[in-house]
């Protein structure tokens, strides 16, 4: 028992000690008008639309997406400079990146920035609101609106061909509810196992 504690105490020490990347976008007006995202070391992905939410969409990214979003941290210096661009730009949202890992704690604000990484992260960012957005609207309807699954299904097509869905392994348990279940639209349900086929076999 004493080393399946040390086991479990020496897994929470490495997880606390995990980098820790936090991104936060406010735009009053906007749907949604506030999100923020963090993203662990390990690719763990959570996504809220208050700060208080206790119910976050959870997800995570691929060994190779999670880098690329580390190495672009890295590129900006984990935060230590500015980056707001001194052009007049059209307001985009007041925007936070911060970084953390252990005692070293990093943040920046702006609203647009002319920096190619941080434009390149910021884009990471959104991608993954947008890939838990699709995902929270696809439960939604599975739940609460059979017609509207296939819309929800289309969605997720539409943007995983646009490239701008991330972590798509999320999608596979409901898509798979959907094609074993009769009562969704033969549409929906024949979408569904294209798109979860994909995702289990994507192409090279």
């Amino acid at each position: 028992m004493k080393w399946l504690l040390a086991l479990l105490g020496a897994a929470a020490l490495t997880a606390a000690d995990s980098p820790v990347l936090f991104y936060s976008r406010s735009f009053p007006g906007s749907d949604p008008a506030y999100f923020q995202i963090t993203v662990t070391g390990a690719g763990a992905v959570d996504y809220r639309e208050t700060p208080d939410d206790d119910n976050p969409l959870q997800f995570t990214l691929a060994a190779a997406d999670s880098a690329e979003v580390f190495a672009l941290a890295e590129r900006l210096g984990y935060f230590k400079r500015p980056l707001e661009s001194p052009a007049k730009v059209a307001f985009t949202g007041a925007k936070i990146f911060r970084y953390e890992n252990g005692p070293e704690k990093n943040e920046v604000k702006f609203n647009y920035s002319e920096d190619a990484s941080a434009k390149a992260l910021t884009d990471w960012f959104e991608r993954m609101g947008e890939s838990a957005r699709d995902q929270i609207e696809l439960e939604r309807t599975v739940k609460y609106d059979k017609i509207g699954v296939l819309n929800a299904v289309m969605q997720i097509e539409a943007g995983i061909s646009r490239k701008r869905l991330v972590g798509l392994d999320q999608y596979l348990p409901l898509l798979d509810r959907i094609v074993a279940n009769d009562s969704y639209m033969n549409g929906a349900r024949e979408r569904a196992a294209k798109i979860a086929a994909a995702i289990r076999n994507p192409k090279p």
